[in-house]
């Protein structure tokens, strides 16, 4: 997918809630080192009864959108087409105009954990523990069916997100057995855990870090460290953070919306970490 990169294009992240959304941050620092100042990149708080509307009123100065809850599958609809990525886990995070006008949605969430694994040597595991059960957890497996060749075990809280969870296992072929959120700790002792839970959720946890943790995955950003990635740190284990999920799934984004590559990682990486530390 590619748009045209000409003078004084437009993109935007829709969401709602968005005031708190980096991706302006990191997409505008993209501009900036891809000599495209005449780009912008801005922010809208939209819901899914609003979507439509917005979709309506779009130019033609347009290349893409960034989507995030609670719009990744209220999207779908108004999309002429959607990748095979996003169609694995019924969720859109991008959308590109291209240049014969249609609306090409895709996720950048799968492909951004496989590229932030692997920017840490992650590579391939034989075995991985996913700590939730929500929307971030089935592109979790999406990113594990990639380079997980054994068992994903899924901590969840209830039987019905446990079925979810292996539905998404059968779906993305992956191998998913699912276990109590009771047991949680049994999870850190897994090669790889991804945890998708929000914020505080996994705090009690951090008391039951094993003394050699493998790597962990923490899909938060803010704040951070949470206190599991702390413990888990402190112990020499390897943690990839939320950050790294945002950047290298814009990095994908920006590719994909201004046809230039590679999208600048070291300047959108940077930019971020300073505009968290200015909260």
């Amino acid at each position: 997918m590619r748009t045209r990169a000409t003078d004084g294009r437009r993109a935007a992240v829709l969401g709602s809630p968005i005031a708190h959304s980096l991706s302006p941050v990191l997409h505008r620092a993209a501009y900036k080192e891809l000599g495209l100042g005449d780009w912008s990149y801005d922010r809208f708080e939209v819901d899914e009864e609003g979507l439509p509307g917005f979709f309506g009123e779009l130019g033609p100065e347009w290349a893409g959108l960034s989507l995030t809850m609670p719009l990744k599958r209220a999207v779908i609809p108004l999309l002429d087409e959607i990748t095979e990525t996003a169609a694995s886990v019924e969720a859109v995070n991008t959308v590109v105009f291209t240049e014969d006008g249609r609306r090409v949605g895709d996720n950048t969430d799968v492909p951004g954990m496989v590229a932030a694994l692997r920017e840490r040597g992650i590579e391939a595991v034989d075995s991985a523990a996913v700590l939730g059960a929500g929307a971030t957890a089935s592109s979790a497996l999406a990113a594990l069916a990639r380079i997980c060749t054994g068992e994903v075990v899924a901590y969840v809280r209830s039987a019905a997100r446990a079925a979810e969870m292996r539905q998404w296992g059968e779906r993305l072929r992956i191998e998913v057995r699912t276990a109590d959120w009771a047991d949680a700790a049994q999870a850190l002792r897994a090669p790889l855990v991804i945890a998708t839970t929000p914020a505080g959720t996994t705090d009690a946890l951090a008391a039951a870090v094993p003394e050699r943790p493998a790597t962990l995955f923490d899909v938060l950003y803010d704040p951070w460290p949470t206190n599991l990635a702390a413990r888990w740190s402190g112990y020499g284990g390897a943690v990839v953070g939320g950050l790294d999920l945002l950047v290298h799934q814009a990095v994908l984004q920006v590719e994909q919306m201004t046809g230039r590559s590679p999208a600048p990682l070291d300047a959108m990486r940077s930019a971020g970490e300073h505009a968290l530390a200015a909260r």
